[in-house]
């Protein structure tokens, strides 16, 4: 690198991993980041099933990267999209065909649906796992609601029937805040709408619900599902979805309107487009030291990469590992500066954790997995995702308020979060199906 400039370091992704090491870079000599990042703002997805529920506005968890680094003077927030990688350059090609290079790439371009082949699920479910596709699926419900309460007919139709595809954590989350918003808060919006037809259906082949954690959280997370009318389709896959109609693997057909899907993710296409070697997911392979092999200047990070941990076996896709790991790599970039050796990246592992509803979560601490129920996992929770705002230089006030509040209330929801008119959504042609 030319010692007579700063290090050009263009870091792609503006998630926990691309803003962790574009804040530790922030404000060290010798260094300019270029970050990159299509929306413009950073996203806390972890809560992206609460606006799909109605539970927050989009702005709750939304957060500008141009105001998060404003006082960083070497720190360059561009919103643009990036479609290609070159990492022998290095450099990235944008959208409109710009290259942008750098001395170093850091890439943390994210997910996206992984599908699995599913005839018809890139067509007609809702994935969550952007802001986008959170106030899509908030829209859907929303409007499913109108439709059926002007025509209740509908009902038999599906209106009310809400199938989500993945018992994973995103998958537990949203089919027990879609049945809480069901059951408990749109009787009280549309009272003259019988809801005893409305069904929150939860699919996956597995035989458990939150397959990573332990047997007791299993059941834990069952029970708690089935209190509020969550009907578990286990051991039971989705074999083709249409645009009314989602067909399972033992043979039923079930009318609805509304399929989530959590079913699983996989690299954002960058990571095939950067024509470094990729792993289980479509994800990029990297070292220890969180480069890419045969490129010492390209760091990848996130959703977007297999990063080896105990025993060699990747790491989950879970955004405390991709904050660390995002914060390591910016440590090891200052280290390759001054001329010191990386090091080997090291997780610390914070647990995993669910919230199945209002007063009712689930968490396994720590790396000997101490388990926690309702009251304590919540606070677990909120613990961990406050530190993940946190290190992202995001203001916590409002983010405690809202947990207070969450947990404490019952069905309150603002007008504004109830109106499927504050997003632009297609209407749903009912004589189409």
């Amino acid at each position: 690198m030319n010692g007579d400039r700063p290090a050009r370091v263009v870091v792609v992704g503006g998630g926990f991993a691309g803003v962790a090491s574009a804040r530790r870079l922030a404000g060290q000599p010798g260094v300019r980041v270029t970050l990159l990042e299509r929306t413009g703002y950073h996203q806390f997805q972890p809560l992206l099933y609460q606006v799909a529920t109605a539970e927050l506005t989009p702005a709750d968890i939304r957060f500008d990267l141009e105001e998060m680094f404003a006082k960083d003077d070497n720190v360059e927030v561009r919103a643009a999209e990036v479609v290609a990688a070159d990492p022998s350059a290095p450099s990235v090609t944008l959208a409109g065909g710009e290259v942008v290079a750098g001395d170093l790439l850091v890439l943390a371009a994210g997910s996206q649906p992984n599908f699995f082949h599913t005839p018809g699920a890139d067509r007609h479910t809702f994935p969550l796992y952007s802001l986008e596709d959170a106030e899509r699926v908030r829209s859907r419900v929303l409007q499913l609601f109108e439709d059926a309460a002007a025509k209740p007919e509908l009902v038999d139709e599906g209106a009310l029937t809400f199938v989500v595809i993945g018992a994973g954590a995103t998958g537990v989350e949203t089919a027990g805040a879609l049945a809480e918003l069901v059951h408990d808060v749109m009787p009280h919006v549309h009272p003259q709408l019988a809801v005893a037809g409305a069904q929150v259906i939860l699919v996956d082949l597995g035989h458990a619900v939150l397959g990573p954690f332990s047997p007791d959280a299993h059941d834990y997370a069952a029970k708690q599902l089935q209190r509020r009318g969550v009907q578990l389709r286990l051991g039971t896959s989705a074999k083709e979805i249409g645009p009314g109609h989602v067909t399972l693997s033992d043979g039923t057909t079930v009318p609805t309107h509304l399929t989530v899907w959590g079913g699983g993710l996989m690299a954002a296409p960058l990571a095939a487009g950067s024509g470094l070697s990729q792993g289980r997911g479509g994800r990029i392979d990297v070292q220890p030291d969180l480069t890419v092999e045969g490129f010492p200047s390209v760091y990848a990070l996130g959703d977007l990469a297999n990063i080896p941990g105990a025993d060699d076996q990747a790491l989950p896709q879970l955004g405390s590992v991709a904050q660390q790991a995002g914060d390591w790599a910016g440590r090891n970039i200052l280290a390759g500066l001054r001329g010191e050796d990386r090091r080997p990246f090291q997780y610390h592992d914070k647990g995993i954790m669910a919230m199945i509803g209002r007063k009712s979560a689930v968490a396994e601490i720590g790396e000997h997995r101490h388990e926690l129920h309702g009251r304590l996992a919540f606070a677990a929770w909120l613990g961990v995702h406050a530190q993940l705002l946190a290190n992202a230089g995001v203001e916590l006030k409002a983010f405690l308020a809202w947990a207070d509040e969450f947990y404490l209330r019952s069905h309150h929801r603002s007008a504004a979060l109830l109106d499927p008119a504050t997003i632009d959504t297609p209407r749903i042609h009912w004589k189409d199906h």
